[in-house]
């Protein structure tokens, strides 16, 4: 496989998973990808802007956000987020800790 072929089908590859969390499952909570996978939307749109800042593209948190939550956080939430249980945020302070550190 050529190089030009394989980024577009990485590319391909990244959108659907993009959608797949924007649309198709918005009813996985953030809390347990980071317990389950050690990362979440919030941990995809940084990786998202700290591309695009490699490129010279300034791009603000919020405007990454939106790029995996299909609109604001704050609409993310009032649509979507449930409240997380004591087990679930004991599990993500380690996992956050584990996998984001000071970077988040």
């Amino acid at each position: 496989m050529d190089a030009q072929t394989q980024i577009e089908l990485e590319a391909a590859a990244f959108r659907r998973l993009r959608q797949h969390l924007m649309q198709d499952r918005t009813d996985v909570q953030n809390i347990d990808m980071m317990n389950l996978t050690g990362f979440c939307r919030n941990c995809l749109s940084r990786w998202y802007q700290e591309a695009a800042a490699e490129k010279g593209i300034e791009m603000t948190k919020d405007e990454a956000r939106e790029s995996f939550y299909g609109m604001t956080m704050a609409d993310w939430k009032v649509n979507y987020q449930t409240d997380a249980t004591g087990a679930q945020q004991e599990a993500f302070k380690t996992a956050f800790a584990e996998n984001v550190g000071d970077k988040g």
